[in-house]
Formats: structure tokens, C-alpha cells, sequence
């Protein structure tokens, strides 16, 4: 390979969801709301839902076989499986090990990221370190989530939002001038609480006081998430932007997290990006957290919607506050 740096590359993608959809007409049957009041508020028109006895590596594992054939790799040849998720089948062995376990991949090591939505994004930078420094050659990336698990489905703010399911990226070494670009991962703690789930580590450990009052569930205070959401997508996109040695003119399609229809086209309008640059898939899936990125990635592929030589943009924004952005030329 001379002298020429490694680069991580995607060899294949995929994903994978739950059969059974909840639509809003569902919703109005559960809670005080309605279709137009979903739909004008976020985008949303259905989603996924896992079964009482699926957990998120149902659908990683899928996922991430759908990639591995893609790539025509046997899962022998993986050295590393990262997924990114808030909501493992349990807090250990982590939903990594359990995907290795079941897709055959003896010889990976295999952890968890935990950075909420932005997830998929850091586990990526993660797995692009790795494959620059010869830790690892052949890296599966995979954002997968159950997040209908820890809904309140009595509080309407957010029972609307959420959907289950997983995306898969293989990335790999090359030497030429595709993958990823570049990377820009960034955190602000100071506003944890206005997202985050209160129960269930150690500071509160499950009791009946903090599981009769909801404490095991997602809370969200909307419209400040809203406003650092925004601020900070373009904030990170515009950086990766110019640490790709691209501009955002140059971008063949922009996958923003997809949380709130409202809020991938604010960021999208703040970035100059046309309408017909911008993908969105939160009207089927609602907001699936680390998997949705991967989920539309593996989907705009598929579609032909992206393909060799397209450079794309993507970025997203979770608890933490957790936010970043990358740049792929495929």
C-alpha cells in the first residue's frame, strides 16, 4: 500500500425492523392526541414495533448479516463489532458480544457505545481510528435500538416519537480516495437533563417508587432540545464539511438523525441544502435514536438514491448532550 494513509470504507450496509407498525390512527386509540397534531409537530405517520419477546439484537443481527453478504465476508473475517445503542437486550454481556455470538464471529472483539442518537456517528469514529492504525482490518458498526421499551405510553409528548430497529455498516481498509472523510464528534453535558432516562443505573437503581413513576422511561423536555438540536448539527456538519475538504455544496445527500421532521429541515435550510439533497424516512420509522442513521444510509443505497462516488453528509444530536458529524464518499 506505499505510502499512501488508510482510510475506512464501507463494504456493505444493512438493516432491519420489526413487522408489526403503529400508525398514528393507532396512537389516537392510546392516548389524547391525533394524526394531524403528530404529524404537523414531527413528521411522523407510523413506526416500527418490537414484540414483548424481541430485544434490539433481533434486529441487529439481520442487520448486520445483510452486510456481511453484501460484502461477501464470512463473519470469521470480522476483527471488531461496535454497536451503538442506549437499549441492549441487558446491561450485560453488552449487545455487542451477544451480536458475535450469534452471527458466528469468533474472532472479533465487540463492545458497546453508549451516546444515544448520536451513537452511530461515534462508534463510526471509533472504528475509523482502529482501521487508520492497524488495530483492526474489518469492523462492523451497528446502531440498533428498542426504544419503545423504555416509552412512557402515557405521556403524549413522547409516545408518538419512537420506533425500534437496527442498521449495520462493514467498514474496511482502502487506500484510495474514498470513505470517510472525516469524522467531528463532540459532547455538552451541561444539558443532560433535558433528555435522559432518570432510572435504572446506579445513582437510581430500579425500586417500585421509580418504576411507578415512570423513572425507567424517556424524558424530554422538547422545545430546548429543539433549539440545541439545530445549533449543533450545523455546527458539527459545517465542520466535517471543511475537515473533509469539501463544502456542503458539494454534498450528493444530507442524513440527519431523524428526530423531528422540523428539526432536519431547519438544519438543512441553515446549511443552504436544497429539499431534494435531504433524506427522510422519519414518516415510516419515527425516531429509532443510534439506529436511525444507518437504517436510512443502508435505504438510500439500496434504493440508488446514493452509489459510487457520492459524497454524504451526516449528523446527529442525543442525550448527553451527544452530537457530531461525518463526511462519506462512497
Amino acid at each position: 500500500m506505499g505510502d499512501r494513509p488508510l482510510r475506512a470504507c464501507v463494504l456493505g450496509t444493512g438493516h432491519k425492523v420489526p413487522d408489526r407498525i403503529l400508525t398514528n390512527a393507532d396512537l389516537e386509540r392510546i392516548v389524547d392526541t391525533s394524526d394531524e397534531w403528530i404529524t404537523e409537530r414531527t413528521g411522523i405517520k407510523e413506526r416500527h414495533i418490537s414484540s414483548d419477546e424481541q430485544a434490539t439484537s433481533d434486529f441487529a443481527v439481520p442487520a448486520a448479516m445483510q452486510a456481511l453478504e453484501e460484502a461477501d465476508l464470512s463473519p470469521e473475517r470480522l476483527d471488531t463489532i461496535i454497536c451503538a445503542t442506549a437499549t441492549p437486550d441487558t446491561p450485560f454481556p453488552s449487545l455487542g458480544c451477544v451480536v458475535q455470538k450469534r452471527v458466528g464471529a469468533v474472532n472479533a472483539f465487540a463492545f458497546d457505545v453508549t451516546a444515544a442518537c448520536s451513537g452511530w456517528i461515534y462508534a463510526i469514529g471509533v472504528a475509523t481510528s482502529f482501521i487508520r492504525s492497524g488495530t483492526a482490518k474489518h469492523v462492523m458498526v451497528i446502531g440498533g435500538e428498542c426504544l419503545t421499551k423504555i416509552t412512557n405510553w402515557t405521556d403524549r409528548s413522547t409516545c408518538v416519537l419512537f420506533g425500534d430497529g437496527a442498521g449495520a455498516t462493514l467498514l474496511g481498509p482502502t487506500t484510495n480516495s474514498k470513505g470517510i472523510l472525516s469524522c467531528c464528534l463532540a459532547s455538552d453535558g451541561r444539558h443532560g437533563d433535558l433528555l435522559h432516562q432518570p432510572a435504572g443505573g446506579s445513582r437510581r437503581p430500579a425500586s417500585h417508587e421509580t418504576v411507578d413513576g415512570h423513572m425507567h422511561t424517556i424524558h424530554m423536555k422538547g422545545n430546548e432540545v429543539f433549539k440545541h438540536a439545530v445549533r449543533k448539527m450545523v455546527k458539527a456538519s459545517s465542520q466535517a464539511a471543511e475537515e473533509a475538504g469539501v463544502t456542503v455544496d458539494d454534498l450528493d445527500l444530507f442524513i440527519a438523525h431523524q428526530a423531528n421532521r422540523r428539526i432536519i429541515d431547519q438544519s438543512a435550510i441553515r446549511l443552504g441544502l436544497p429539499p431534494e439533497k435531504v433524506y427522510v424516512n422519519i414518516d415510516r420509522y419515527g425516531n429509532t435514536s443510534a439506529a436511525s442513521i444507518p437504517m436510512a444510509f443502508d435505504e438510500a443505497r439500496r434504493s440508488g438514491r446514493i452509489g459510487p462516488g457520492s459524497i454524504v453528509g451526516v449528523a446527529a444530536f442525543g442525550g448527553g448532550f451527544t452530537y457530531g458529524a461525518a463526511v462519506i464518499k462512497l
